[in-house]
């Protein structure tokens, strides 16, 4: 998993409140068990025509937005199914941060679990953001994890609360499986008292 330290980027505004996970990733692309290739669906219903075109006016498809890595977005992001699918596609499109002011319990979890970062900020602050993202590619909103803070383009500073150990697994890159890997040397020398105590086994 990519290391999550400091992000200066585009933040795209979606200013809807209970964005599920079927319109970030709808059923119909939940087939697949790779991790790559969902974000070119990344909220296909909304960004895409019945045809296949796409829809001018969504966030994501205007020029300014189309290498967006930050989401702002309304409340309650995230909810409705506990699809995995929901942060793969998001981090494939690009998106390393969503600032919002609350979250599906599960959704948020899985960004954690795949290098995304969910940022819970006051209504009043997410205001401010949202603005500052409606700006444009001129605006880049600045977050770092280390520091726990959001920056807005002009400067304006946000601080939020992150669990220790999930911002411990962000900074060093480190998935479930990542996780067991760093204790390799002591479940190797388990496997080897246990392979002498019961060689039977």
């Amino acid at each position: 998993m990519e290391k999550f330290t400091t992000l200066s980027g585009i933040a795209a505004p979606m200013p809807l409140v209970n964005i599920d996970t079927d319109m970030i990733i709808p059923k119909q692309f939940l087939k697949t068990i790779k991790r790559s290739g969902l974000g070119v669906n990344l909220f296909d219903e909304m960004r895409y025509t019945q045809d296949g075109a796409e829809i001018p006016d969504f966030v994501l498809n205007k020029p300014a937005y189309r290498n967006a890595q930050i989401l702002v977005a309304g409340d309650n992001f995230g909810c409705g199914s506990s699809r995995e699918h929901a942060p793969w596609a998001l981090l494939d499109f690009g998106i390393r941060a969503v600032i919002s002011t609350s979250y599906a319990d599960i959704f948020y979890n899985n960004c954690f679990k795949n290098g995304i970062l969910p940022i819970v900020l006051k209504p009043e602050e997410v205001d401010v953001l949202m603005k500052d993202a409606e700006k444009g590619a001129n605006a880049r909103i600045e977050v770092d994890l280390a520091a726990q803070t959001v920056t807005s383009s002009d400067g304006q500073v946000f601080s939020f609360e992150v669990d220790s150990h999930k911002k411990h697994c962000l900074i060093n890159g480190l998935d479930d499986i990542g996780l067991t890997m760093e204790k390799a040397a002591s479940i190797d020398a388990f496997e080897s008292r246990a392979s002498a105590q019961r060689p039977w086994v």
